[in-house]
This record gives structure tokens, sequence and C-alpha cells, in this order.
């Protein structure tokens, strides 16, 4: 049962078309400046915190379906009768939901590391790896991508799991974002989507009511969704662009930054109906 809209904390960037930057779990609005300082030099781009995470504050349990009210909300408060969407991970997820629950008011998808009946491969999760990871977050925090804690501690850590190229700005990334959104993700948050996903999440029979231009990107060693199950996302929509880039993960944006932003850019301008031009 979903209640009323929560007014969302927004970062807003630039003019022009508007792009809807959506961020995982545990995330927040920052951890889409990847994407909106570059993307905000051409476009309007509008990060949210979604509803329990960064500023966007929620003490009352809620359902993954609020979000999709929150952010139809969003739309009607900054008057956009439609915009591209971005997502990343949950943030894909939540794009997709929006194209088939707001069809008229989306006008392409950009989905990063995500899918529609997402699946993991993350190995079990020893004490030592939390224990190495918590020193590789503390140190990086203070310190963000010294090159002497990347190798002692952030490869030996979870960190491995979420990037395959452990570069000092995929760091200085995790430091800035990562880490401060994860103590800021509630445990309202936390419930909600274990509670998506623990229910058999599969939305790939309702994609082919999805007729926008899309383009699926994901990381080749993704452990917390995996590319399989990206590509399988991709496969399942009419018109879908893919792109798998090889020797990253998860956090694949935040390794590739450049790569990543010129295949953004360059599938727009093959696509200008996605961002309301004319071909």
């Amino acid at each position: 049962m979903t209640g009323s809209p929560h007014l969302l904390n927004v970062q807003v960037r630039g003019d022009g078309y508007p792009i809807l930057c959506l961020h995982g779990h545990p995330g927040s609005a920052n951890n889409m400046s990847v994407f909106t300082h570059h993307l905000s030099q051409q476009f309007q781009t509008l990060a949210p915190d979604l509803r329990g995470y960064g500023n966007s504050k929620a003490s009352q349990d809620f359902v993954m379906a609020d979000h999709l009210v929150d952010l139809e909300a969003l739309l009607d408060r900054f008057e956009i009768p439609r915009c591209l969407v971005l997502g990343w991970s949950l943030g894909g997820i939540l794009a997709t939901e929006l194209a088939l629950r707001l069809p008229e008011r989306v006008s392409g998808l950009i989905l990063v590391a995500t899918a529609a009946r997402p699946r993991g491969s993350h190995p079990p999760i020893s004490w030592q790896d939390n224990l190495l990871t918590g020193v590789a977050a503390l140190v990086n925090w203070v310190q963000p991508g010294w090159q002497p804690n990347i190798e002692l501690f952030g490869k030996r850590s979870l960190f491995r799991h979420l990037i395959q190229q452990h570069t000092a700005e995929a760091y200085r990334y995790i430091g800035d974002a990562a880490v401060p959104a994860y103590f800021q993700t509630s445990a309202a948050a936390d419930r909600a989507l274990n509670q998506a996903l623990r229910a058999g999440y599969n939305r790939l029979p309702d994609l082919p009511q999805v007729h926008v231009p899309c383009l699926m990107l994901a990381g080749e060693c993704d452990r917390h969704i995996t590319a399989a199950s990206s590509q399988e996302t991709a496969q399942a929509l009419p018109n879908c662009e893919w792109q798998c880039y090889p020797s990253t993960a998860h956090l694949f944006p935040w390794e590739i930054p450049q790569q990543v932003l010129a295949d953004v850019d360059r599938w727009i301008g093959a696509h200008p109906d996605a961002v309301g031009r004319l071909a």
C-alpha cells in the first residue's frame, strides 16, 4: 500500500531538456555527480535523494512503490512533462518502473548496472572482509585515493567486488560519495529493498511495453547485478543498445568515467528524440 508523496531533497544543475538521475542502494544524489557534472553542460539534471536516503529522511517504513509516488510528485513539482531518466543499480530499476507507470512522461532510459530481474554472484562475506573494508574506507575518507591504502587494504577489502580497476580516481569517488551515502541510508530503505528482493522482483515480462530508446551499460565483472542479468533485460527491451565494459564491476562509472560519458554522449546524439530534439 503506497502513501502520500515524500518531499525529496534534489540537486538541480544546468538548463535545457530535463534528465532525471536516480542513485542506487546505498546511495544519494552525490553518487550521480559523475553524470550530472557532465550532462548539466547541455541539459538540466535533477538528482534526488530517494526516500530514506541522503537528506530525504524517512523514519517510517515504506515500500518500493512509494519511490514512484515520490518521483511523480517531483516531476509535477518542477513542472516537467517529459524527461530522460538515467538510473544506476536500484535507480535503474526505478527508471524502468517509471517508464512502465508513466510512459507519456519518459522519453528514454539510460540504465546502468541494473536489471529487471536482478541476480548477483557475490561470494560469502567474512569478518576479515568487513574489517579490511572498514579500515580501507576510513583511511580513504581521510586521504582519498592514497595509493598505499589501495594496495594494502583496498584491494583486499569488499571494494574488490565493487571495482576491478583500483585507480585513485575511483577511490576518490568512493570517499566523496559512497561512504557518506552508506551512513545516510536509513534502516527503512534497507527494509523496503530487501522486501522487494525477497518477493522475487521480476519485470521482464512487462518490458515489451517500453518503446522508448534505451541504453543499457554493464560491468563485465559485476557481482552485485551480473552482466548476464543486465543483458537479459537489454534483450527484452524493444529498442535497447547494450554495452558491457571489460575488467570493471558495479561501480564502473567511477572506474572508467570518461569512456562511460563518451558512450552516453554518443547514444544521445544517435537518439535526439530521447532529449526532446528532432532527428
